[in-house]
Order: structure tokens, then sequence, then C-alpha cells
């Protein structure tokens, strides 16, 4: 029996797919099946339970599956403490919100590339809820997202937090700062979906009896978010360093108000699992990336003149 069966079979059962399997570990079904049934042979014994619909195990499969996780979680961190990092290799399905694409992404990514160069980092980028489910299913290796939450099916740690700001087209009239609750709501609000904590916010603090409930158009992207402002749809709320080429540039202008909001707060997410220490390395230096976007933009060293 060697290593490779036991991850293809630790695979399998972790993501209850021998499809998925197939994709994590960039073969092909057949392939996985194959491996399985040699397993089967080579052990005498039955692993899987061939006549439930979804993935089962037997019970010398769920003793099989114990020590699986067990060489796959030293196998890693034997990995990360004895080898190079050059020997650090594979595909990490990384699922990021989109405030970190415009903020520190691609910062992080150069340094991965830099640590671990025979690493592939592949990217989606999706909304939270979703990539909290594409996480707990296995689609996801790990992801930056909002949270963390108290959530026992993953790991989470806090990454960093933004200040939120009212935001507008500087065009938009909007009265006297620090504008009062009167002053925004006079205005349709736009920002991130109902579930999330901008929303939730303001709600309850700009409804009133007199006036009801505030306008508040909401939407996942923000993309879609900046884009309506700056038409001088209405004002957004979101964090103002997730749009500083938009405020340097002209196209967004920060408002102060009387209504103090609370940090927006993102969290690396993953699931317990062999390549545990791989997520822990990339989690910490996402950590140590997301400190130094915090703490401003990082000077990149001029390039020495040429002598003639």
């Amino acid at each position: 029996m060697n290593f490779k069966s036991l991850e293809v079979f630790y695979w399998v059962v972790n993501l209850s797919s021998f499809n998925k399997a197939a994709v994590k570990l960039h073969t092909t079904q057949p392939a996985v099946s194959q491996r399985i049934a040699a397993l089967e042979t080579e052990l005498g014994i039955k692993v899987l339970d061939r006549s439930a619909r979804a993935i089962k195990l037997t019970a010398k499969g769920r003793v099989l599956y114990d020590y699986a996780e067990r060489f796959m979680a030293l196998h890693a961190e034997m990995m990360l403490k004895v080898a190079e990092d050059q020997a650090v290799s594979g595909v990490m399905r990384l699922g990021v919100a989109e405030t970190i694409v415009h903020t520190w992404l691609v910062e992080f990514l150069e340094q991965c590339r830099q640590r671990y160069p025979n690493l592939i980092i592949d990217i989606v980028v999706d909304i939270t809820p979703t990539l909290r489910e594409a996480v707990k299913s296995g689609e996801l290796d790990m992801a930056f997202l909002l949270g963390p939450q108290q959530d026992g099916d993953l790991i989470e740690t806090a990454l960093c937090s933004y200040e939120l700001n009212f935001l507008s087209a500087p065009s938009l009239k909007l009265g006297k700062e620090p504008l009062s609750n009167s002053d925004v709501t006079a205005h349709p609000l736009i920002t991130f979906p109902k579930r999330t904590y901008p929303y939730t916010y303001l709600y309850q603090e700009l409804t009133t009896p007199e006036h009801g409930s505030p306008r508040i158009f909401t939407n996942w992207s923000l993309s879609t978010i900046v884009r309506m402002a700056e038409d001088g749809f209405g004002v957004c709320v979101v964090p103002r360093l997730a749009v500083l080429k938009e405020v340097e540039q002209g196209r967004l202008k920060v408002r102060r108000t009387q209504l103090k909001l609370r940090d927006l707060s993102f969290a690396v997410a993953y699931a317990r699992g062999s390549d545990q220490a791989t997520k822990v390395a990339l989690a910490e230096l996402a950590c140590e990336v997301a400190r130094q976007a915090a703490a401003g933009p990082r000077r990149r060293p001029r390039a020495k003149p040429v002598e003639r």
C-alpha cells in the first residue's frame, strides 16, 4: 500500500464524492475508482459500502480513514517543517470576498509565489455565504470572507477590520457635514445585503416612526455598489480602503456623518483536514499581509539609475 492510495481514499471520504476527489487530485474519476479497488484488494477488505447511495464507510473503512487522516496530516506537517519551501506543491483553492480583492489580495499572491513557488492557488471570487458553504463542502480549501463566525465546522482566524465610511459622488448635494441622519436618508443608501452588519445597523439606526425605514439598495458586488455611487444614484457605505483609487481620483468623496459605524471585519476560514499545516501557514501569511496593508501601502525601492 502506498501513500497515494491512502490520499485518494482520504479525499473520496472527505469530499463524499469520487468526482470531487478526482478534481482535487487532478485525475479522472475512473482512476480514483481503480485506486480504491486496488486498495481494497491489497488489504483484503471493503472500505466503502457499495450498496449505499452516498459515500459510506464500512467498519474497517472507518478505522482505515482514521489512519489515513493522521498520515495525511503528518505528511503535510513534515513537508512544511523539514522540506524546502519549494517542495510545498499542489493546488490550493482559495475563495475571496471582493473587498479583499480590492485591498491586499495581489500582495498576498505575490508573497505566496515567492515563498512557495510550486504551490498553485486557484482564486474564486464570490459572496461570503457561498464561500462559507463551499469551504464546508470541500469545493474550496480556504476562504477570506466576512467573519469570524462561531462555526464548529470551520477554523476561523481574524484577518483584518476596515473602517466603514459613507461615500458619494462629489456632485451629490447632501447638506452640511457632519451629516445628520435626515441628511443621510434624503438619498438612497447602497451597501451589502441584509445579512451583513452595514445593512442591519443602517436599518436599525435610521428607521423612525415619522419617516419609516430608509431606502437601502443592496448588492454583494462591491464593483456594482461603487458604480451606482459614482453615477450619483445615492450614498454607498463601504470600507474606504477598498475604494481608495476612486477616492484619490475624485470619483468618490468620503462624507462625515453624525452616525458612527463599526468596522467591517474579515477572517480566514478553512476546514480541518490532511493539508491543515499548509492552510495554517497560508493563514498566517494572510494575517501578516493584512496587517501590512492596514499599516499603509508598502514602499517599493526605486530602481537605481543606469550609469552611462
